[in-house]
C-alpha cells in the first residue's frame, strides 16, 4: 500500500456528468487532495476534463494503469460493471478506493473488488450519498442508536426516463437496463441496515417500467418497504424515507449539494488512510448491498 504524502494524489476514473459536476469540483476544491489526473474510455472526454482542473489525462488499457501508478487513491465515476474491475486492479496497484455506488452488480465482481481491497490493505469508502450529506448523515446515526423501530416506508421515485424529463443522467445505459433497483436501491438500503440491521428476507415485485417494490425483513425484527424507480411522471418524481416506532413517525430530511457531500467521503477516505481503520460504508458494505440487490432481482426475473 502506498504511503500517503500530505496531500493525497488522487485520480479520477469516468468524465460523464457525474464526474463532471460532483467529483471533479470535490476534489479540486479539497485542501488535503492533489487532483493528479482523469481517465477515461474516451480520451477526448478525458482530455477536457483534466485540462479544466490542470490534471494529467489518460485513456486506455495502459492508461489505467499508468494512473494508478501515479497515484495514491482514486475516485471512480464509471458505471457499476466497469467500476468493479478497474477499482480491483487499482487495490493490487496499491490505491486506495473511493467507489461510487453499486460497487458492482454481480455478486461475484463485489466479491472480486473487496478481496482485492483486503488483500491489499487499502482504504475504501462507497460513495452513498446520504451517509456523507450533511442534513441526513447525523439523523442516519440518531436513528441508529435508539431502539423500537417497527417498521419504515421508503418511496424513491425518479423522471430520468419520463416523457419531457432533461436529465443528463438519462443517457446512462446502465441505468436504463438496469433500472430504479440498482441505481437509488444502494441509497435506499445504505440508510436502512444501520438503524433496521442487516436485510434477513427478501420479497419483490415489479410495477410501472423499471419500478420494484420490495418487502425487507431486517435483524432487529422490523420491515420495511421500498418503492423504487426512474420512470415516473416528473410531477410524482421524488425521495422519502419514514420510520414508525416507539418514537412516532420520523422522516428522514431532505438534502442537497453532491459537491459537498462528496468532500465529506473524500474526508472518510482520507482518514481510513491515515488510521487504518475500516469505515461503516467501506467496500463490503457495497458488498452487502449488492448482494441484498441481487435477491431482489432474482425475485423480480422468476416473477416475470
Amino acid at each position: 500500500m502506498k504511503k500517503p504524502a500530505k496531500q493525497l494524489r488522487i485520480g479520477l476514473l469516468g468524465a460523464g456528468p457525474w464526474a463532471e459536476r460532483t467529483q471533479a469540483p470535490a476534489l479540486a476544491a479539497h485542501p488535503d487532495v492533489d487532483f493528479a489526473g482523469v481517465w477515461a474510455r474516451r480520451p477526448e472526454a478525458a482530455a477536457a476534463l483534466a485540462a479544466a482542473y490542470g490534471a494529467t489525462a489518460y485513456s486506455g488499457e495502459d492508461g489505467a494503469d499508468a494512473l494508478f501508478a501515479a497515484c495514491d487513491a482514486v475516485a471512480f465515476a464509471l458505471p457499476p460493471d466497469v467500476q468493479a474491475p478497474l477499482a480491483a486492479r487499482a487495490a493490487a496497484a496499491g490505491c486506495h478506493l473511493l467507489l461510487d455506488k453499486p460497487v458492482a452488480t454481480s455478486v461475484a465482481a463485489a466479491r472480486e473488488t473487496a478481496l482485492a481491497a483486503e488483500l491489499a490493505g487499502v482504504a475504501s469508502v462507497v460513495f452513498c450519498t446520504l451517509r456523507f450529506a450533511e442534513e441526513t448523515a447525523p439523523w442516519i446515526a440518531e436513528q441508529a442508536a435508539v431502539d423500537g423501530w417497527f417498521t419504515a416506508h421508503v418511496q424513491w421515485l425518479g423522471s430520468l426516463f419520463a416523457p419531457g424529463a432533461d436529465s443528463p443522467y438519462a443517457a446512462s445505459p446502465w441505468r436504463r437496463e438496469k433500472g430504479g433497483l440498482w441505481d437509488v436501491g444502494p441509497h435506499v438500503l445504505s440508510v436502512l441496515l444501520p438503524i433496521l440491521g442487516d436485510v434477513t428476507a427478501v420479497a419483490a415485485a415489479r410495477g410501472p417500467v423499471d419500478t420494484a417494490h420490495l418487502v425487507l425483513r431486517h435483524e432487529s425484527g422490523a420491515s420495511s418497504t421500498a418503492t423504487l424507480g426512474l420512470s415516473a411522471p416528473v410531477k410524482a418524481a421524488g425521495a422519502s424515507i419514514e420510520l414508525f416506532g416507539d418514537r412516532g413517525t420520523v422522516a428522514m430530511p431532505q438534502w442537497s449539494d453532491a459537491v459537498r457531500s462528496f468532500g465529506a467521503a473524500l474526508d472518510a477516505l482520507l482518514e481510513s488512510a491515515r488510521t487504518g481503520q475500516a469505515h461503516e460504508c467501506d467496500v463490503r458494505f457495497g458488498l452487502r448491498l449488492t448482494e441484498i440487490l441481487g435477491v431482489a432481482e432474482a425475485e423480480l426475473l422468476m416473477r416475470g
